[in-house]
């Protein structure tokens, strides 16, 4: 007889960080009105969303997430520009996978060397043909300018996946739709006091666009959070006047400098980031900050990461109830669905569908 190998089903993971969708989705109650604005926008900032918006949209990602094999041909006859003129390994291919999932169809472009840039083509130029090749575009390029100088010429919707420095607001929305798959008490307005949580995030806002855009989607639910505490060894890199603009919306954003062991134990959430793209190249901040099984994590703290991680993120904590970080990365799949429908019209497909 054959030895049985047995493969431990990549649904049913023996970590807490792969909690079913379905309890945001009984939570969140459908009203798809919310979502009609988004048809043909272009997506830039995290800002540019209120928070029914953005429930809407989580709600509908975990109807991807809890039947992925129900939703096949939303887009089918769509076509996406995949266009990555930075270097990326989740947020390509998470896109990428999003759209083949609802059945459309990609080209994808990973070297602008190969286009008509190389030749002096300018960006305008480049949005006016994709007019004619496609029903979105994903763009993500080093310079924080590209994005808006070809979206002047598009009538199609284009989505920051990344420009330079800037934003980068779909990652944004993945990190929160996980953190209210963790808790979905956190989305009611009127969550009381002792139940909103504290979050540590360490990393640098003013150069990590992850950062950036997370500050900017915890602003529109900060009801949630108790405090947010900032924690990096950066002199300059943190801009008092964005973190006033923060605070104004009622988002308690606290300044922690290096003192992450003595608050770690306080922490519900514990986002880390530090790979940051200074313009020419990636550099890492924070290299004093490090997580593993010897950080006093509070019990039942989750711990978030955009990905790629270094040394900061031990591989220790992979096998533990902390590690929620793989979901993150699985869950941008599925809000990413959601959103790619709405923006090509296509949600009327999916919203009657139980």
């Amino acid at each position: 007889m054959e030895e049985q190998v047995h493969i431990r089903s990549r649904n049913k993971p023996d970590v807490q960080g792969d909690a079913h969708p379905k309890a945001l989705l009984r939570t969140i109650v459908e009203d798809g009105d919310y979502l009609r604005p988004l048809e043909h926008q272009h997506i830039l900032k995290a800002d540019q969303f209120d928070a029914q918006t953005l429930l809407q949209l989580f709600r509908l990602a975990a109807k991807y997430e809890s039947n992925p094999d129900r939703f096949s041909t939303p887009l089918q006859g769509k076509i996406l520009i995949s266009a990555f003129y930075e270097p990326s390994t989740r947020t390509r291919l998470s896109f990428e996978s999003a759209w083949h999932r609802l059945g459309g169809d990609i080209m994808s472009i990973t070297d602008r060397s190969t286009t008509g840039i190389a030749k002096g083509e300018s960006l305008s130029d480049v949005g006016e043909m994709f007019n004619n090749y496609a029903d979105c575009v994903v763009l993500r390029d080093t310079r924080e300018e590209s994005l808006y100088e070809m979206r002047d010429t598009l009538r199609i919707p284009i989505i920051n996946a990344g420009n330079g420095m800037d934003e980068h607001p779909t990652q944004a929305m993945a990190d929160i739709y996980t953190i209210f798959k963790w808790r979905p008490e956190l989305i009611k307005k009127d969550l009381p006091e002792d139940q909103r949580i504290r979050v540590g995030i360490i990393g640098v806002p003013d150069k990590m666009r992850t950062v950036r855009s997370l500050l900017k989607i915890f602003s529109v639910f900060s009801h949630a959070f108790e405090a947010v505490y900032l924690f990096n060894d950066e002199k300059d890199g943190n801009d008092d006047e964005s973190l006033q603009d923060f605070k104004e919306s009622g988002l308690n954003i606290i300044q922690a400098g290096s003192s992450f062991d003595e608050l770690v134990p306080t922490l519900d959430v514990v986002y880390i980031n530090t790979i940051a793209w200074t313009g020419d190249d990636f550099l890492t901040f924070g290299k004093s900050f490090q997580l593993d099984n010897n950080t006093p994590f509070k019990e039942n703290a989750i711990v978030l990461h955009p990905l790629a991680r270094g040394e900061e993120l031990s591989t220790e904590l992979d096998h533990t109830p902390f590690n929620w970080y793989f979901s993150q990365a699985r869950g941008a799949v599925f809000v990413r669905m959601a959103l790619l429908t709405c923006l090509v019209h296509r949600k009327g497909r999916v919203l009657d569908v139980v």
